[in-house]
């Protein structure tokens, strides 16, 4: 599974990875940093190339993800733990302030492993601490959305509001529609055009075809 894993995502990323690197630094300074102060404990839970993990600012930084590639990208200080999320994580509870995820949910294999990521983001934060998930949203992109083969689980800000809550989460921000579906098959975009589009959420509107979720674990 981590061999294939692997097989994907450099095919997938292959010759964008510094690109897609510095719209992930704006990404994270523009918008998510809001979220994260820099004294925090921070997971990564399906961390790929670490774009996240290595530009976001915190005192301890942990990357989860089975693909081997991700231990070679992660930046130097950073915690790598290469196992199946579908098992306990390797994490002590009330250890972390932040869990992000991007893009990850959807690659799960069913909705019994989805549960158990969840309650085991729930064990791992402090209480008050908070979940950001970031993935396509079905309701916006069901054209498109199974034209990538490790894709399973269709979701949407609705669906995974609702297994969150159930998780014992409470919601404190949805946006149905936040970044457009994908950066792959193209060149991604300009620092400047991220910037300019995170400043404009009327834009997010018409071109937004993923979700953004935080839940707080209260």
């Amino acid at each position: 599974m981590s061999e294939c894993l692997e097989s994907i995502y450099s095919k997938r990323f292959a010759g964008s990875e510094a690109a897609r690197d510095q719209v992930w630094r704006v990404l994270t300074g523009d918008f998510f940093q809001r979220w994260v102060k820099e004294d925090a404990a921070v997971l990564d839970l399906g961390a790929g190339y670490c774009e996240f993990i290595n530009n976001i600012r915190a005192a301890r930084k942990c990357a989860l993800d089975l693909n081997p590639s991700t231990a070679t990208k992660a930046a130097p200080g950073i915690i790598v733990l290469a196992q199946d999320v579908g098992q306990p994580w390797t994490l002590p509870s009330g250890s972390q302030d932040v869990i992000f995820t991007s893009n990850f949910f959807e690659h799960l294999p069913s909705k019994q492993v989805l549960q158990h990521c969840l309650g085991e983001a729930w064990r791992v934060l402090r209480p008050g601490g908070h979940l950001l998930a970031l993935g396509p949203n079905i309701r916006f992109c069901a054209d498109v959305y199974w034209d990538f083969f490790d894709h399973y689980l269709p979701l949407s800000d609705r669906s995974l509001a609702e297994a969150l809550e159930l998780s014992g989460f409470r919601m404190e921000r949805v946006v149905p529609r936040f970044l457009p579906f994908t950066m792959h098959g193209k060149r991604p975009p300009s620092p400047f055009l991220v910037r300019a589009y995170l400043k404009l959420p009327v834009a997010w509107k018409f071109l937004g075809k993923q979700f953004f979720l935080v839940a707080r674990k209260s």
